[in-house]
């Protein structure tokens, strides 16, 4: 390849270049130093390969976690009936965790938070939240349509945060606790619904192990996008790959939501 006449000088020098018998143009900060090399007409470029291997790795880990979610989900105890405090604090750990509805929806939850001027108590605003859902189950008041909100909830964030847009701080804490309520409800049922119910010291384990891990997935996440993946502010692209994931995994539930209903339509 040739320069061609009317062609201009490659960004950063402060000489003209040199055509060289290979093609190529150098270019550097002075004519004496050896000068990076650069095809003709190709401007540099950051080099994005790593932080690029680390998102696919997390699109992986998503993938399989929504393979596995039918198998784990709900069971941190494997079905074995809460009666200590102990109990009530491992199965709080666990369910968040294990089910991947909520875990993703404190994801994005997180990285939301973490574009407010309040990353450290916007999230504890759901946290309010959801441990009222929880308390209000327990007590025998459900909030309706719990499963479909929640998938609206996954869709919502993950939306929020692939839009790129960052929430107002007021308004972050009113949506994660309206979310909050229905996540808390899905997790009272768990002990709602144990044969003979529970005793107070499994409830307050319960509680505890559901807002200290749920608040710390949050924290991390945040942590996560901003100091790994690199993201500063909402419009990062980092940061709204990651809110595409959530917002992929919401999409995927609704479909299982709306499949019985659709097949059934079909076959009759």
């Amino acid at each position: 390849m040739t320069r061609e006449p009317g062609d201009r000088p490659r960004y950063g020098c402060t000489h003209p270049d040199k055509e060289t018998t290979d093609g190529v143009f150098r270019w550097g900060t002075n004519q004496q130093a050896e000068c990076i090399r650069w095809p003709l007409r190709r401007p540099p470029f950051k080099d994005t390969t790593l932080r690029g291997q680390k998102m696919k790795k997390l699109f992986a880990v998503a993938a399989a976690t929504l393979a596995a979610t039918p198998a784990l989900a709900h069971h941190p105890l494997d079905g074995m009936p809460m009666e200590t405090f102990m109990h009530g604090l491992m199965s709080g750990f666990g369910h968040p965790v294990l089910g991947f509805d909520h875990m993703f929806f404190v994801v994005a939850m997180g990285i939301a938070a973490l574009f407010t001027t309040q990353r450290m108590l916007a999230p504890a605003g759901y946290i309010a939240a959801m441990l009222v859902g929880c308390g209000l189950m327990y007590a025998g008041v459900a909030m309706p349509m719990q499963e479909t909100v929640i998938v609206i909830s996954l869709l919502a964030m993950g939306g929020i945060v692939l839009s790129g847009r960052a929430l107002g701080t007021g308004t972050a804490i009113a949506l994660f606790a309206a979310f909050g309520l229905f996540h808390g409800s899905a997790f009272g049922g768990s002990i709602a619904a144990q044969e003979g119910g529970v005793n107070t010291a499994v409830l307050l384990g319960y509680l505890i192990g559901l807002g200290v891990v749920q608040y710390a997935i949050a924290i991390a996440a945040g942590w996560v996008v901003e100091k790994i993946f690199g993201a500063t502010e909402a419009s990062a692209i980092n940061a709204r790959l990651a809110g595409a994931m959530v917002a992929g995994v919401g999409l995927f539930l609704s479909l299982e939501i709306v499949e019985g209903p659709l097949v059934s339509m079909i076959a009759g």
